[in-house]
Parts: structure tokens; sequence; C-alpha cells
């Protein structure tokens, strides 16, 4: 597998790793007063990323059943020009985006409620899993990098079920940073809990305008590869 490809594919799950549901949430949980149970965030974590597994093997048949169509047109110089051009333009907006000040109540306030549901409401597996399904259901409309991920993949050489491994993998790497939160959490819990308490508050406070940085970054990906294939990188080392 391309090694570019690789390190978007790691960028771009490393970004997801910081959504309300990867990460906000499962901070919330290792904040919940009383004795921390590492046993119910490993069943929301274990169910968001079973969740986005699913959709994306979906996303990938669907692609693949499309690939042999649409393959020659993505190899294309002009669809690469437009990936490039499109790539631009949203590392350009991302920029505008991160300069907007988040206003009212969003996400994280329905996210919270249900987090207390979960966490004092029944002690069930089922509340947790719900929570999970819930998360995942208020981000699929804006699971950009998830999208750009399988798009990447999708356009990639790879097999089926190569992809659908590559696509665990990325699941995995996604709650990485929540796992080993909750493992420091664990073995060093009087120094770990003010800094999950100011990552919590950091992340309230501009969850919205990380939404300008998510697209910038999206953009950057996308010009990368297009330039990739339309060989600019080694035309200007060349001139150079």
């Amino acid at each position: 597998m391309d090694l570019a490809l690789i390190g978007s594919l790691v960028v771009l799950a490393l970004i997801d790793s910081t959504s309300f549901g990867t990460l906000l949430i499962p901070i919330w949980m290792m904040l919940a007063p009383g004795r921390l149970r590492p046993s119910r965030l490993l069943v929301f974590l274990a169910t968001v990323a079973a969740c986005y597994l699913v959709l994306g093997v979906v996303l990938l048949v669907g692609a693949a059943a499309l690939l042999d169509e649409v393959r020659p047109v993505l190899e294309t110089t002009p669809f690469r020009v437009v990936q490039l051009v499109v790539g631009i333009g949203l590392l350009g907006l991302g920029l505008v985006i991160g300069r907007k000040r988040a206003s009212g109540d969003s996400q994280p306030g329905r996210l919270l409620r249900w987090r207390e549901r979960a966490m004092t409401g029944g002690e069930s597996a089922a509340a947790l899993v719900g929570l999970a399904l819930a998360a995942v259901t208020l981000e699929a409309t804006t699971m950009l990098p998830y999208l750009a991920a399988i798009g990447l993949l999708g356009a990639s050489a790879l097999t089926l079920p190569g992809s659908v491994a590559v696509l665990a993998g990325y699941c995995v790497v996604m709650v990485l940073p929540a796992l080993v939160l909750l493992a420091a959490r664990l073995v060093a819990a009087g120094r770990v809990q003010p800094v999950l308490a100011a990552v919590n508050r950091w992340m309230v406070r501009n969850a919205a305008g990380t939404t300008g940085w998510i697209v910038g970054i999206i953009g950057f990906l996308l010009a990368r590869d297009a330039a990739n294939h339309l060989e600019l990188f080694a035309a200007l080392s060349r001139v150079t």
C-alpha cells in the first residue's frame, strides 16, 4: 500500500478521534462522579467503532460496485485538476470557517443529557449502546474525515477485503486516544483528572470552531493527493 495513502488515513483517523463520540463523551464518562467503571466505556467505544466500520463497509461495497465504471474517470487529468481545485477551495474555506466563533447550544448539550441518562439511569450496557448509536447518528452528517478516508480507499488499488481490513485499522486508531486516556486515568487518576477536565472544557468551548480546521485538513489532503497524481511536485523539483 502507498505510504502517502497510509499517512493520509492515519491523519484522518486521528482527526476523527477528536469528535464528540470518540473523545468528548468518553472524557465525560471518565469525569463522572463515583468509581470509574472501565467496562462501560469500553462497551461505548466498541459500539462507536463497530458502527463506523459497518457504515464504511456498506459505502465501500457500494463504491466497489461502481468502481469499474468510475475508475477510468477518476484517473483522468481533468478529474485530478478538479480534485486539486476542490481541495484548495476546502483549504481556503477551512481558514474562513476557523475564524468564526461558536454560538448557541449545539450537539454537546444534547449529548451531555444522553450521557447523564446512560451513566445515572439504567445500569445496563444497552444504555451505553444507545448512547453510542445516538452519538454516531448525530455525527453522520459531519463525518467529513471518514468519508474522505473511504473516498481515498475506494480510489486506491486495494481489493475490497484489503480495504475493509484497512478500514478496521482506521476505526481502531480512531478510538485509540480515548483508550490511552482511559489507561492513564486508571493508572494515575489524581494527575490525569485535571487534564481531562481541562480538555473537556476546551472541547466544549471550541466545538463549533473545530469544523474549520477539519475542513482545511481534508482540503489539504485532497489537494496533495491530486498533486501527486498530476506529478506537480516532481515537475516543481525539476524546475528548481
